[in-house]
């Protein structure tokens, strides 16, 4: 048993305990949250810390087998040369790949990640998921722009997806952007994700993706077709409201990850569809696009945020943390604890885990974190502001 307490805990079920204790099994399950209005006595047992102590993080985007191509991929280039630049450079040797994923699986865990929604284009990563400390949903991702292959590509993701149930993991098949699966692959998708509790889908991550979803036109047509090459035929949903409402299945929870071109129109539109979470990765945005998510108009318009921290190909680490510093530092008006909330209950909720996740309560194993060197009078992270695990 141990016993836990510093000059705040966020426990995500009310407000902020001051100098409160916490007990907790050695595994981390929560025994006991005590109120202690501020007034702590002193016992043998209680380690006091100075800081906050707070939920694990939910990481609710994040491509682990792409972790070997870190510093690989030139910044601030735009989407459509990143796009280009993964093309050229994605395959590695495998061994590389997996000492790559293995590294970054331990560093996301070091960094106070204990549930994690990871994206798979292949099984390179299940052999680390099945040993991990961190508790990982993997999103088997599909994706081809040309119909008349729709049927060799859902077979190839049904394949993925018994592989992944064979190795004992949690897995749902979902699509890739609005842009870059066919309108007959979404319809085949869709008809096999009906049970789905939990889809995501990059968006609205790039100027043009409407124009491109619905008259085949613009800029980001031209980078795909240096990307790859384009069918003849290119049959798209109407747009990417429709691609969103009527294409992607409306079972379980779905999350838009990035959202860094959303307009309020279209934010409104989406957010007719029940259970959807807006999941920014900022860090990753200013490394391709150099610009950020409009955060305080997702906001005014109610939209529920997570947070994600993409890939090592477009990260410089994959720490909550640090989305967490950016988003506060381009938005100072986000309280820390809102933003503690986006990454821990609101991320556990999106996956469908807020059961055992993201809320420090008894019978719950959410893991434990100090956050330390925090501007304690205006509640504020700093440039210097770190994590530790206490479980």
């Amino acid at each position: 048993m141990k016993r836990f307490s510093s000059q705040f805990i966020f426990t995500n079920s009310g407000q902020p305990l001051r100098r409160g204790v916490i007990t907790s099994q050695d595994d981390g399950t929560v025994i006991s949250v005590e109120d202690m209005n501020g007034s702590l006595k002193e016992s043998h047992s209680l380690e006091f810390h100075n800081g906050i102590i707070i939920p694990g993080f939910v990481n609710c985007h994040c491509h682990l087998e792409l972790s070997h191509l870190k510093g690989a991929m030139a910044e601030k280039k735009g989407l459509g040369e990143f796009l280009i630049q993964l093309q050229n450079i994605r395959n590695n040797d495998p061994d590389t790949i997996l000492s790559s994923a293995i590294s970054a699986d331990n560093d996301l865990f070091n960094d106070g990640v204990e549930l994690c929604a990871d994206i798979c284009n292949t099984p390179a990563t299940f052999s680390i998921k099945q040993k991990s400390r961190i508790r990982y949903l993997n999103l088997l991702e599909v994706f081809g722009t040309d119909p008349e292959i729709a049927a060799d590509r859902m077979n190839e993701i049904i394949r993925l997806s018994e592989t992944a149930a064979k190795a004992g993991l949690d897995s749902f098949i979902v699509p890739h952007t609005p842009y870059t699966v066919s309108l007959p692959l979404f319809r085949q998708l869709k008809a096999k994700t009906t049970d789905n509790k939990v889809t995501s889908i990059h968006f609205m991550e790039t100027e043009g993706e409407d124009s491109f979803v619905a008259d085949h036109s613009g800029p980001l047509k031209e980078s795909l077709e240096k990307a790859w090459t384009l069918p003849r035929e290119l049959k798209t949903p109407e747009s990417i409201i429709s691609a969103i409402l009527d294409e992607v299945t409306s079972s379980g929870t779905l999350i838009l990850v990035h959202n860094t071109f959303a307009d309020r129109e279209t934010v409104k539109e989406i957010l007719n569809r029940k259970d959807t979470y807006w999941c920014l990765c900022p860090n990753a945005n200013l490394y391709i696009e150099n610009k950020i998510p409009p955060v305080e108009m997702l906001i005014s318009e109610g939209c529920e945020i997570v947070i994600g921290t993409d890939s090592l190909a477009s990260n410089h680490r994959l720490s909550i943390l640090s989305e967490l510093k950016i988003l506060q530092k381009h938005f100072p008006s986000l309280s820390l604890e809102e933003l503690i909330r986006w990454a821990t209950i609101n991320g556990a909720r999106a996956l469908g885990k807020e059961q055992q996740y993201g809320k420090i309560e008894p019978g719950m194993k959410p893991g434990l974190l100090l956050l330390q060197d925090v501007d304690l009078i205006n509640m504020r992270l700093l440039p210097e502001s770190y994590i530790t695990r206490l479980i």
